[in-house]
């Protein structure tokens, strides 16, 4: 499968790493001239493009013609649907999966700009590849289920109640352990005393609980 990914944050750059593990062609762009060096070398077999993806010259030369999915992960909402319409409307891609940042914007994120699958910025990597793709072999890769154990991520977004809030006073579901909490793109030790900010992205681990319910738990 040929994937094209706009956005080399943190959720480009994750779902860059576990497609190409998949034997998948990814290709991954970003405006960001420092970005993309700092990630030279470290994403063995992606293929990185400096520049504006919103651009149709960039995407064609970056192989929209060709991609079978276009993922736009950019941390700005009018740039993710502008990508969305050009890969559906202009190349024919035929999945689009679009990042929304602001959910006051989810209403936009559907055909009619081209997208297929919208993807709040809460959503866990492992539903954004599951829905997208289609690709339960790379699901594989992130979750434990021979074990019947879950891997699942969730965002501690502003609006969330828990912030400011310790870690150990959030009512876990049942079967449920914070794994890490990553913190400014560092894994931290999930140490109960520690506040919780907006931005903290949370790995837990869980033999019971559904994904919404651990969302809820946090929001």
């Amino acid at each position: 499968m040929n994937v094209l990914i706009a956005g080399a944050g943190r959720l480009g750059t994750q779902i860059a790493q576990v497609l190409s593990a998949a034997r998948n062609k990814v290709t991954l762009i970003d405006s960001d001239d420092d970005r993309v060096a700092e990630l030279q070398g470290r994403l063995p077999g992606v293929l990185l493009v400096t520049g504006d993806a919103c651009e149709p010259a960039l995407l064609e030369h970056a192989g929209a013609l060709t991609a079978d999915l276009v993922v736009a992960a950019t941390g700005d909402d009018e740039d993710n649907l502008v990508i969305g319409l050009l890969a559906k409307r202009r190349f024919s891609v035929p999945r689009v999966a679009a990042r929304v940042n602001d959910a006051d914007n989810a209403w936009l994120f559907d055909a009619r700009w081209g997208v297929d699958v919208a993807v709040p910025a809460a959503t866990p990597l492992i539903s954004l590849i599951e829905e997208a793709t289609g690709a339960t072999d790379t699901v594989a890769l992130l979750r434990l289920s021979k074990a019947g154990i879950d891997v699942i991520e969730t965002v501690i977004t502003p609006r969330s109640g828990a912030v400011g809030r310790a870690l150990g006073d959030i009512r876990l579901p049942e079967g449920t352990v914070v794994a890490t909490i990553v913190r400014d793109g560092q894994p931290t030790v999930p140490d109960p005393a520690v506040p919780l900010r907006a931005g903290d992205e949370l790995l837990l681990v869980s033999h019971s609980a559904t994904e919404h319910e651990i969302h809820a738990a946090f929001q």
